[in-house]
């Protein structure tokens, strides 16, 4: 994509992987190469270029900041850093938009943006995003520590190693998840539906590079997973899609749950594998409403097989256009649950700030070839797919031994558990009942360890490896078992 005043990249992220802030960004590429592979068939102007000339400020208003300033640091009860005055009041400035995905990055800040675009990282591998003040998980990345210590889409996070993450920024708080690898993150976290925080202790690790994963499910059927859209991805799906047609491959599930986005040429060259040339794939809209299309640039032939792409609430951004494409061209179906929702571009001013600090701001939006703005409402399967409910069960406080007649967060889960392990307690609504625990004890016997109907924390242990083994079963995968169907019955005409 060509932007008139300044050379620049479109990444599309849903917020950060733990260390990062990028959400369907526009950044300079900083020498990294990508530039030559953003074959984005699109002529928009920036935002400096496309907008009115901007009103500045008036020499009242310079006036009374200055006055702000001046008694605040003569004033004040405590002596104020420069420094912390003047990102104060550009984050103000920015916090009245009201906008999660608009930011100000700090000098240090943006230092840590550009290295996470352009490498790899250390954290919990999750991204997030500031939702009515409050710090949301998007999607945590699969197999990242943050899907393994059990996190989940929409889990809201208050607390890091006890520091509230109150009145901070979503640059702020992602400083304070972020880590080396093998230390822990103590994580104070609520889930949907519930009031009581428990904590989840993540260790930080190297967030993997490898983003596509093939295999064959069947004889005809093939697999594609992708994980993320980084730099390589495009290339391990053509060679993935490439050695599945070689083993005989006949229809195609392409997985992109829990995956947060990544960047928009990556994307479109993937989706190019099916849309014929000079078809749509993608649109940006600026501020007055003006659309471009970016249009497939396919060389050869088309894919012409059934198509089925599994989402849930962490498929974002272009996660999202990815699933958009398929739905609005009817070149697949859609299996599981509704996206995320993430339908904004951002553009970085770096540049402009001077400083090494750098402003992330929200100047348009992305929409679907047939120009369906998807933000916070997300994309609907064709075919709706909830998984069982021990795929969304939140893991152990592991603070006391449960025991019957208690309440709580924590019995829930047990319950929850228990119920995905084929025990069979009369309730899932967190009262520790009789029948509970019998089934525990069911459980405990069958497990080798100590009948007495309570749960201390080698029960909890227990229970949460017994689970997490149950859900890498694919057998025990609803949405997938569903996409295996509905191919095998297109195959069949």
């Amino acid at each position: 994509m060509i932007f008139r005043g300044r050379t620049v990249l479109v990444f599309v992220m849903l917020g950060m992987f733990a260390s990062s802030i990028l959400t369907l960004t526009i950044v300079n590429p900083n020498g990294s190469g990508l530039e030559d592979k953003a074959k984005m068939a699109a002529a928009v102007t920036t935002a400096a270029t496309a907008a009115p000339a901007a009103e500045g400020l008036s020499s009242e208003d310079l006036d009374k900041l200055s006055t702000t300033y001046g008694l605040i640091r003569s004033k004040y009860l405590e002596d104020v850093d420069h420094d912390k005055l003047m990102n104060g009041a550009i984050h103000g400035m920015l916090e009245a938009l009201d906008d999660p995905y608009t930011t100000y990055m700090d000098p240090k800040e943006a230092k840590q943006f550009e290295e996470t675009i352009s490498s790899s990282f250390q954290g919990i591998g999750a991204e997030v995003s500031l939702e009515e003040g409050r710090v949301t998980i998007v999607s945590p990345m699969k197999g990242s520590p943050a899907e393994k210590a059990g996190l989940r889409a929409h889990d809201i996070i208050l607390t890091v190693n006890g520091e509230k993450l109150e009145d901070v920024t979503l640059t702020q708080a992602v400083m304070k998840i972020r880590g080396p690898k093998g230390t822990q993150a103590k994580l104070g976290v609520v889930r949907e539906g519930s009031t009581e925080p428990v904590e989840v202790i993540v260790v930080r690790d190297d967030i993997p590079v490898e983003t596509v994963y093939g295999e064959m499910l069947t004889d005809t059927i093939g697999k594609i997973e992708i994980r993320q859209f980084s730099s390589n991805t495009a290339v391990r799906f053509k060679e993935e899609l490439n050695r599945l047609d070689e083993k005989g491959m006949k229809a195609l599930v392409i997985d992109v749950r829990n995956n947060p986005g990544g960047l928009l040429p990556v994307v479109v060259e993937i989706a190019e594998n099916f849309v014929a040339k000079d078809k749509p794939i993608v649109q940006i809209e600026d501020r007055e409403g003006n659309r471009t299309p970016t249009l497939s640039e396919n060389k050869g032939l088309p894919k012409r097989f059934p198509v089925t792409v599994l989402i849930n609430k962490g498929s974002a951004s272009a996660s999202e256009i990815l699933a958009g494409m398929f739905k609005d061209t009817g070149l697949g179906k859609l299996v599981g649950e509704t996206t995320f929702g993430k339908g904004t571009v951002q553009v970085t001013f770096e540049k402009e700030m001077g400083d090494g600090s750098n402003i992330k701001m929200t100047t348009y939006k992305w929409l679907t070839p047939n120009g369906t703005w998807i933000h916070k409402t997300g994309i609907e399967p064709d075919v709706k797919v909830e998984q069982p409910a021990f795929y969304h069960v939140m893991p152990f406080s592991k603070k006391e031994t449960l025991k019957q007649d208690m309440t709580g967060e924590d019995v829930k889960s047990l319950q929850v558990i228990l119920q995905g392990l084929g025990y069979a307690p009369d309730r899932t609504d967190g009262y520790f009942s009789a029948k509970t625990a019998a089934a525990l004890k069911e459980y405990q016997k069958a497990a080798g360890l100590s009948v007495t109907g309570e749960a201390n924390e080698a029960v909890m242990v227990k229970l949460e490896k017994d689970i997490v083994a149950k859900l890498k079963d694919p057998k025990n995968d609803s949405q997938l078992n569903e996409a295996l169907k509905l191919l095998q019955g297109q195959l069949a005409k």
